[in-house]
Formats: C-alpha cells, structure tokens, sequence
C-alpha cells in the first residue's frame, strides 16, 4: 500500500497538477473563473451561467451553437495544454525520450481541464432537465454536439503536432548517447521526483531511463516542440483577427458563452507567454507595458476609447470647455427663458392632440436591467396601450429611465410614430415587436469584444459625414438596430419635429458623467431649464447638462437613437464607456448609476412646469415600470463567515445601491406632490419572479423560460390591479374611442 501511494504521489499527473498550484497561480485563477460562470457564481445576476448551457447562433439555440461551445472547450483545453508545455516541460526530461511527448504530457494534463469540463455536464443536464424540460434523448443529443466541438479542436491540434514530430524524429540521429552529467540529475533539479506516468492508452508507466540521452536532444525536441505550440497560439491570433475583420457577416457573430471561452484561452497563451519568455521580469515588464500604454494613449498615438457615433470629433480647437464656469454659463436667464417657452410650445401642442378640456397627462419612467427589463417593458406598454385602445401612447407626454427600460420604451415609441404614418390601422401589440426587442445582443458585444476590440482594432465604419472605430460599441447598435428592422438607426434631428408637434411623447435620454457624477441630458428639445433642481436660489450648482447645449459645434442631434440608447445603457466593461470632445475630454456611463428609474427626471420636469400643469391638465400618472420588487427585502447583504467581513464594507454600497435610489426617490416623490393642486398618481408594475431561483438574468441575453416567467409576472394580482388603476385613469380617452367606433 505505501509503495502504491509512493507511485500515485510521484506520478506524473499528480506532480504536474501540484506544479501547476506552486508555478503561475494566475492560470488557475481563469480556471477558476470558468469555473465559478458555470456554477452560478461569477456574473449570475447577468445571466453568465445560461451562455453556456443554452448557446445562441443565428438566432436560436440549438445543436450548432452546443457545437460550437464544444470548438470553444477545445480551444481552451488546448491552450492550457500547450501552454503548460511550453512552460513546463524542461522540468521533466523523460518527456524527450518516448514517442509523441506533447500527446503524452496532454495525457496527463487532464485532470484540471477534465474535473471542470465534467462538472460543467453535470450542471448542463440539470439545466436542459429543470429548465428547457428536456428528455434524457434530447441532453444526449446536446452532449453530442458538445464533444463533436472538441473532438474537431483537440484532433486538429495533434495532428499537427503529429506532422511536426515526424519532422522533428527525421532530423535527429539515432545516437545522442549521453557523455555528459546524467539528466536524471537533470530531472530532479527542481525538487520533483517523476517515476510514472500515462502513456496515450492510459496504461500507467514507470519512466524511461534517460541516461542515454543527450544534452543536444533534449534541447532540440523541447526547442522545436515549443516552436510548434508558439505557432498554433499565433495562428489562433490570426484566426481570431481574421474573424474580427468580417464580424459584420451574421455567420460571425458567434455565441456567447463561446466568446468567454475563447477570451480565457487567450488569457492562458498571453500569461504563459509572459512567464515562458520573460522568466522573473514578467512582473516588472508588465507595468512597464502598462506605462508606456499610458504615455501613448496621454499624447494621442493610439486612442482606445469609444466615440458616440455621429458627432463630430475632429476639430480639437472648438471644443467645449467643461468646468464649472462654461457650465453654469449653459443655463443661464436667457437660455433658460427661450427653452421653457419652446417647451410650453410642445406641452400646448400636446394639450391640442386630447380629448378633453383637462387631459390626465401620463409620464412612463422604464427601469434599467438589460433584456429583462426590456422584455418586462415592452410587455406592459403593449397591454396598457391595448387596453386603452392607444390612450396611453395618446396621453404619454415624457418617456424617460435607463438601460434595458428605456430599449424597449424608444422602440415602441418608433413604433407608433413609424408604423402609426404608413398604416390605417396601426397594431403596436403584435407579439413579432416585443420577439424584436428581447432577441439576443451579448453574442454580437462578446464575439466583439474577443475577436475585433482585441485583435482587430483598426477597422472603420462611416456614420453621416464621421468615421468611427468598429468596436463592441458599433456591435451593440448594429445588432439593436438590426433587431428593431432599423426604427431606432435614425438620429434624434430626424424626431425632432414629431417631437415638438406632440405627435409623440418626449424621450429623455440619461448618462452619468464619470468625471464628477452630473447627469447628463440627451434629448431632441433644448433642456437647460432640467440642469439645476432649482431656478429661485441661484446659488444652486447645476447637477446636470444639456447635451445639445454643451456640444452645439459638435453635431450633437446628429447621433442616432441606437447610440443615445448606448450611452444611456453603457454597462461597465459589458459596453464601452463613451468619452465626449470636450477640454478636458469627459466619458459617460449608464444613466442608472445615478438614477435606474427614470423617476428623478420626471419629476424635476413637472416641478418645473408645476403651474402650466396645474392649470392645463386633470392629473398626471407616472406610470413606474419595474424590472424588480420595489420592497427592499429581496437580496440581502449578509454577513456570514470571515470573508464576508472583510468584503462586506466594500461591497455593501454597490449591492443596495439600487435599494437606495428607491429609497431617496420615493421620499422625493412624497415631497413633490405636496405642491401639485392636481392629483398625482404613481402606478408602480414590478417584475417579481415567482421565486428568487426563477429571476431572470439582468443582461443581454435572455432565454425563452425568462420570457414565459416575465410575462407570468404582469399577470399576478397585484399588477392586474395596477394596470386596471391605470386604464381608470385613462377612461375618457376609452370611452371617446369606443363612441367613434
């Protein structure tokens, strides 16, 4: 028994995996992320975990995405594996003495990869089982494909490495008798005692003598052999690059959780790179590479950064100065004064459209939460909108929110402007629009982000009269404008007159400026009279910025509704922060940062035009949509072991952040009705998954049981008795179009 265990322990797979844990701890923490996706951890609350259990390409999931997934695993498995041999071969010299070594060191180099990969067919057949109610005919059938994938990855990879140890046996002689120190000394160099190993059949082996050996083939077979795998990880670049020049083509555009699987792999090659050719300095050369990316990114010799597509960038002279003199100076008497009154313009206009002396005015505020939020939108605007026979597209005089929300509120709004001009009678309810705004755009980011923002960065598209980086950015309009059949790839000039003519509701676009946290305002009408929270005390700092105001030079009505959607939704590393031309150069990020309801921006609106309002209308609804319960119970921060101590404290504002957002504008909300003489009515619609388990992810991706438990939760009681509120509230435009007909 000692003499068996004596052999397990100094086996090559065991001491080849402890090496691993005491060399470039790095690698296995990429290891570990997989790992951590697929088991629900990492990313959960984005829907991570579903990418690779239920794999989009082309639009639906099925046998080529599973099979493309497995190409992906193939990739990362081989990866590591050539990697690892790169690094640690020199460390065992038998490898140099037996037949086919990279085959035998994969052999032994199973164990991490196969533990994860086994693990992640466990997870996938409780998934296509609970949630797809797949049969056990059916996860066969998935697993198929999966190993399918692999088997094309792993085989390519040896058979090339079979060609190149032909090569290499048919230059080298049949002596190399050793005459040298014998390189069994060698091979214990470094503390490690190797006496057997797996050959390709998985017979368990003792080691051959290398005594025999010399010095100049050891070094000749470990030299060509690494040549060989440096030239596969580049072809693999190469690959990649390639795919990223044509990502445009449909047939690019891989799936997801392929693209993270791809990013791993080319994680493990760059690290095992750095440690293969800079040794100890790896470290020092690094930050080194990281000061001179700084340097040149400082003086503009290269410029990662994300534009908003449209404006114009190129004239450095006439920028905007953004301090807090050139601010302050935006919204000044006379700005101020002509904005309001142009606004009084639209809001007569509006009045002109109803059909009553003193129409309820309705405000619609779409929460953030990507597709999830977007599904749960889309969903509630087409049923109240039906049910009131167009009374809330009618009576909708602001739409304003963030992210996901806010996707699903502007298409619907194009909608009835596009389709309400070429069709007699308009139906904004069929269920191919809301299929529209929840089909998949992560693929497009991810595939991206891996193959083009990486490996193929110099690529242009033409938007209006500007050239533009392709980036995840440009993926990300693209694959929304594609999705929506183009409604949302026109710019804001071009809504611009509806908009004033109040032929359909405003949208308020919102982003967050990272420089110092103001809001910035995004829309088709001037809006400096939304900059400060208050006009009577003039010491008020202004809070936010009218966009158009701030880049009058620069074109600003000139960007399209996709890239306002974008800057409204830019989740941080999913999308690109967008940066704006002005001196110093700002960026801006998603508008729920500041404000995921979309609530702060009505009601700093109608404070504003609180006596037109009280004069002209019946009331105002603020109809506040919600991708989650609004009760502050769910998802607790909780502190149970040692390790959530010392995270705790630096986690605890991001993970109720949301929580208190809510709880600062329900407080703003009760103070703003206390001037309104007209009643105000907020009708709160949550989605509430039937259980936490059931949530949907809040991302770019959303799967079909997420559409069916979305849609379950506009029906629970709760929500009925909402929307009914609503539809009330609505029920003179009802009953005037029930007497037309």
């Amino acid at each position: 028994m000692k003499r068996f265990l004596n052999n397990f322990y100094t086996s090559f797979p065991v001491q080849l995996l402890l090496m691993h844990f005491k060399k470039y701890q790095i690698l296995l923490l990429i290891w570990y992320l997989l790992f951590s996706m697929i088991n629900g951890g990492f990313l959960k609350n984005y829907g991570a975990e579903a990418l690779f259990f239920s794999p989009e390409y082309n639009g639906s999931a099925g046998f080529s995405g599973l099979f493309l997934l497995g190409l992906g695993w193939g990739m990362i498995i081989m990866s590591w594996n050539i990697t690892t041999f790169i690094i640690h071969s020199k460390r065992f010299i038998f490898l140099a003495a037996v037949t086919h070594p990279f085959l035998k060191y994969c052999v032994n180099n199973v164990v991490l990869p196969a533990t994860i990969f086994i693990f992640y067919l466990c997870k996938l057949y409780v998934f296509a089982r609970d949630q797809e109610l797949k049969s056990v005919s059916e996860v066969l059938l998935q697993y198929f494909a999966i190993f399918m994938g692999i088997a094309i990855a792993v085989i390519s990879s040896f058979l090339y490495f079979y060609i190149t140890e032909q090569k290499i046996e048919g230059r080298l002689s049949l002596g190399f008798l050793n005459k040298d120190e014998p390189l069994r000394i060698a091979n214990n160099k470094y503390g490690l005692e190797v006496n057997h190993f797996f050959d390709a059949r998985f017979k368990f082996l003792p080691i051959v003598d290398t005594h025999y050996l010399s010095k100049e083939r050891v070094d000749v077979v470990f030299r060509r052999h690494h040549l060989a795998a440096v030239t596969v990880i580049i072809l693999g670049f190469i690959v990649l690059a390639t795919i990223g020049f044509f990502l445009d083509l449909w047939i690019f555009e891989l799936p997801a959780g392929l693209c993270i699987i791809m990013l791993y792999a080319i994680l493990i090659a760059v690290v095992g790179a750095f440690s293969y050719f800079l040794q100890s300095w790896s470290l020092p050369f690094a930050i080194l590479l990281v000061g001179v990316l700084n340097l040149l990114i400082k003086y503009d010799y290269i410029d990662p950064r994300n534009e908003a597509f449209g404006m114009k960038y190129a004239d450095k002279q006439h920028r905007p100065s953004y301090d807090k003199a050139s601010i302050q100076a935006l919204c000044n008497d006379a700005a101020v004064t002509a904005d309001s009154a142009n606004m009084i313009k639209i809001l007569n206009n509006w009045k002109k459209k109803q059909n009553a002396e003193k129409p309820v005015m309705v405000f619609i505020n779409a929460s953030g939460g990507g597709l999830r939020s977007a599904a749960f939108t889309m969903k509630c605007m087409q049923r109240i909108d039906s049910a009131t026979n167009g009374a809330l597209m009618q009576q909708t005089f602001m739409i304003s929110g963030a992210s996901g929300g806010m996707l699903a509120a502007t298409y619907y709004r194009e909608l009835y402007r596009t389709v309400k001009k070429q069709t007699a009678n308009p139906a904004f309810y069929e269920e191919k629009y809301s299929t529209n705004v929840t089909k998949d755009i992560l693929n497009s980011v991810f595939s991206s982000l891996v193959a083009r923002d990486l490996l193929a960065t110099k690529q242009k598209v033409q938007i209006g009269s500007y050239s533009f980086k392709k980036d995840r950015g440009y993926a990300f309009e693209k694959k929304l404008g594609d999705n929506t059949e183009g409604l949302l790839d026109v710019t804001i000039a071009e809504t611009a007159a509806d908009e004033f003519n109040a032929t359909i509701p405003l949208v308020v676009f919102n982003a967050v400026i990272n420089r110092d946290g103001r809001k910035l305002v995004i829309g088709s009408q001037p809006y400096s009279f939304m900059m400060k929270s208050s006009y009577e005390n003039r010491e008020v700092i202004s809070d936010a910025v009218d966009f158009g105001a701030l880049f009058k030079n620069q074109n600003p009505m000139n960007i399209r509704l996709v890239t306002a959607l974008r800057m409204n939704a830019s989740f941080p590393y999913i999308l690109p922060s967008v940066w704006l031309p002005t001196k110093p150069v700002i960026d801006v990020m998603d508008a729920g940062l500041r404000d995921n309801y979309g609530q702060e921006t009505t009601l700093r609106f109608v404070n504003y035009f609180q006596q037109w309002i009280n004069e002209n209308t019946g009331g105002v609804v603020i109809v506040q949509l919600w991708d989650e319960p609004s009760d502050n119970w769910q998802k607790p921060v909780e502190t149970k072991n040692i390790s959530d101590m010392l995270v705790t404290p630096g986690t605890m504002v991001q993970s109720n952040w949301h929580k208190l957002q809510h709880d600062f504008l329900s407080t703003q909300y009760e103070y703003f009705k206390e001037g309104m003489t007209v009643p105000v009515y907020k009708a709160e619609i949550q989605y509430n998954a039937s259980s936490i388990g059931k949530a949907a992810a809040m991302s770019l991706h959303i799967t079909a049981n997420e559409k069916r438990e979305i849609e379950r939760s506009i029906d629970n009681a709760q929500n009925k008795a909402t929307i009914q509120a609503v539809i009330a509230a609505l029920k003179i435009r009802v009953a005037t179009s029930a007497e037309g007909r």
